[in-house]
């Protein structure tokens, strides 16, 4: 039994991991501040003796005996991150500063939980883990983009001068059950509003494209990573090659919903990214053979029958 530390434990992905890791029979800390986790989405494991559940900070110091952490804490759709900027580079930056300190002190195993945003809006399509984006160091989005950019600074760094054991995933556009109903998020908004009928809003011309990957490929990945040998440190895509245009992804959602939904188009945002595709050729060659199992219409179901339990 390992004794495993997750920060921003009670989020969407968080919660899947806390999930996984205990059904494999590991004892389990999760850390939470609740600004977008949610403690309902863990509640249900509080009657596990092997759970715990902590309201913290990552941005303030924190101290326990663990063999490993997965660092996922940070507000991770437009809506939270834009929410308070300041905040979100703080959990960024400082979040990493002080996992990375802890592992070094108890030297624990670490994962940082990246994000294909660091690549920008890409000019080079897919994207591999050399590419180093195109990346507007003060557009709106900035707050995310740059914050976790600084993080893998921050981690290889460590890695280099004190030799902490680290572990990087860039987690492509994931979703599934748990989803914040409200977060902004393409697939969260698109179910919310077919399941109610309204309009289903694309902003842009509907042609910029995504690749989805269902939450339980994602989590495979990333334990598939923490558990690599401690030669592979990333940065490792994790993601779904199979790539749609966002008008695409509406009309899946409005058939699979059997919604009354029409399509209403909308001025893009900045520095919204016209393509994210990602190249897992890394992550197939370093991790067992990984790759995404679950087909987007069996993800979007399971997706979907979550969202209707809640609204």
């Amino acid at each position: 039994m390992k004794k495993i530390l997750i920060t921003g434990g009670a989020g969407f992905i968080g919660t899947h991991l806390c999930e996984r890791l205990l059904n494999d029979g590991n004892e389990v800390i999760c850390l939470d501040n609740f600004f977008t986790g949610n403690k309902q989405n863990v509640i249900h494991l509080l009657k596990n003796p092997y759970f715990e559940l902590i309201r913290h900070d990552v941005t303030t110091s924190f101290f326990i005996e663990v063999d490993e952490i997965y660092n996922l804490a940070c507000p991770a759709s437009p809506i939270h991150y834009q929410y308070n900027s300041i905040k979100t580079i703080k959990t960024s930056v400082m979040g990493a500063i002080n996992m990375l300190g802890l592992a070094k002190r108890i030297k624990a195993k670490i994962l940082q939980a990246s994000t294909s945003e660091v690549y920008g809006d890409p000019i080079i399509h897919p994207q591999t883990e050399d590419y180093w984006g195109n990346v507007n160091p003060i557009g709106l989005r900035s707050c995310y983009d740059e914050g976790k950019r600084c993080a893998e600074s921050l981690f290889m760094n460590y890695y280099f001068q004190n030799n902490v054991r680290i572990k990087i995933v860039r987690i492509f556009n994931t979703y599934g059950p748990k989803m914040h109903p409200n977060d902004g998020r393409v697939v969260s908004n698109f179910i919310i509003q077919a399941l109610k009928n309204k309009p289903i809003t694309i902003y842009g011309d509907g042609t910029q494209t995504r690749s989805f990957q269902y939450v339980d490929d994602l989590i495979e990945g990333m334990i598939r990573m923490m558990n690599s040998d401690d030669s592979i440190i990333g940065p490792i895509n994790i993601g779904n090659p199979n790539e749609f245009t966002i008008l695409e992804l509406a009309q899946t959602i409005i058939k699979l919903t059997n919604s009354k939904s029409k399509i209403e188009f909308f001025k893009l945002p900045q520095d919204d990214p016209t393509q994210r595709k990602p190249d897992i050729t890394l992550a197939q060659k370093n991790l067992n053979n990984w790759q995404p199992k679950i087909l987007i219409e069996e993800g979007l179901l399971k997706t979907i029958d979550y969202f209707k339990s809640i609204i």
